[in-house]
């Protein structure tokens, strides 16, 4: 099975109004000629903005997160899948590493989260990776086995057929380092052996995305790998010309 790249910006918390609007008429004006699948994830403030901005140009919107609840409620501060759907997300990240670390979502939340995302019509592009501590004590496997793990137990077959995975390196977020084209495809190759020990139609269809310093001047190396079907790019997708030209690089 052919698997189409997807190239996912996540903007974190950061941009403005004007930074929005500028990047909406880039994208617009370039985004025509990339052949991969184009996603950006901005703060929910902004998504209806983008959407306006983007409204002719090939390119999906995405969330960041959302509440594991589906139904609406007493749940101050959260926003359900439903709201994403309703001004135009199609995407929404869930259980990236700072949702993890700094927020405390478990395993069993990130599963839970993913449900809710498929239950609403979106595409969860569910995050797993290991830190540097875990890395050099040689855990990486046995981490992502767990997290991915947990996904199985919890969610339905049509979640799990839904969802994109993401791997990013804790080590590599952030922090200018990256995970060579050589180790990247490495633990894609396992984890696509995971789910292919579970369900193996699922593992030749679903997208697994690297994330981690992505950048115009490593992207084509890193997407050479052949369980490697894009990037989730953090940084580097707050500029539309290093967002394009990684793009650019999927071939």
């Amino acid at each position: 099975m052919s698997r189409r790249m997807l190239i996912a910006g996540n903007w974190k918390m950061n941009g403005d109004a004007a930074r929005v609007d500028a990047f909406a008429r880039a994208l617009s004006a370039d985004a025509g000629a990339i052949s991969a699948d184009m996603l950006v994830c901005v703060p929910f403030v902004y998504v209806e903005r983008l959407a306006a901005g983007l409204a002719d140009a090939p390119v999906a919107l995405g969330a960041q997160n959302l509440a594991a609840e589906v139904d609406p409620g007493a749940f101050t501060g959260e926003v359900n899948g439903a709201m994403l759907a309703d001004v135009g997300c199609r995407y929404v990240i869930v259980g990236h590493s700072e949702r993890r670390a700094l927020y405390g979502e478990t395993d069993a939340v990130v599963a839970a989260k993913a449900s809710a995302a498929v239950a609403a019509g979106l595409t969860p592009i569910v995050c797993v990776g290991e830190t540097l501590e875990q890395r050099e004590a040689d855990q990486t496997e046995a981490v992502l086995a767990a997290q991915l793990a947990a996904l199985f137990e919890q969610c339905d077959r049509a979640t799990l057929a839904a969802a994109v995975i993401a791997y990013e390196p804790i080590w590599a977020i952030g922090t200018g380092r990256s995970a060579s084209p050589e180790q990247a495809q490495d633990v894609h190759a396992f984890l696509r052996g995971q789910i292919a020990d579970r369900d193996a139609t699922i593992a030749e269809s679903v997208l697994l995305l690297y994330g981690g310093s992505v950048k115009p001047d490593n992207a084509a190396a890193l997407f050479a790998g052949a369980d490697v079907d894009g990037a989730l790019i953090g940084g580097a997708s707050l500029k539309a010309d290093s967002f394009l030209d990684i793009a650019r690089a999927t071939g």
